[in-house]
């Protein structure tokens, strides 16, 4: 399970409307324990990205070595479902889903509040499973 800070949460739900009506990415990086570190907000240069990301290649290696310059390791990658309440891995985010050991994160931001709920995916089962994430101050 991974940990978050309010203040972490608060700058993904930031990007996520910032991006509106466009899908969000990112990464999270942080301790083996799961604890959040850092966040990353990527760019999306999907060629429709209002359905779907993809992350800037330049910006994915960019974060991937400053995590590993920082002894962090990939904890989540976080994406946006801009018109979902209860937001759930598409057959794309499944199918694209190269990282089996990060949990996924969706937020949706179609309802009166942001959702976001945590996954693990399974790209070679094509199969997700949701799981719990924490929010805490320390």
């Amino acid at each position: 399970m991974i940990t978050l800070r309010p203040p972490q949460l608060a700058d993904i739900i930031a990007h996520a409307r910032e991006a509106d009506p466009a899908e969000c990415c990112g990464l999270i990086g942080g301790s083996e324990t799961g604890v959040a570190a850092s966040i990353y907000p990527l760019r999306n240069v999907a060629a429709n990205n209002d359905i779907s990301y993809e992350v800037a290649p330049e910006e994915l290696f960019a974060a991937q070595r400053e995590m590993r310059e920082r002894g962090q390791q990939l904890l989540a990658i976080y994406h946006s479902h801009p018109r979902s309440t209860e937001p759930t891995p598409s057959e794309t985010d499944v199918r694209l889903a190269y990282y089996p050991s990060a949990t996924y994160l969706i937020v949706g931001l179609a309802g009166p509040e942001p959702v976001m709920r945590a996954f693990r995916i399974f790209e070679a089962e094509r199969r997700w499973d949701r799981v719990e994430y924490a929010i805490a101050d320390a």
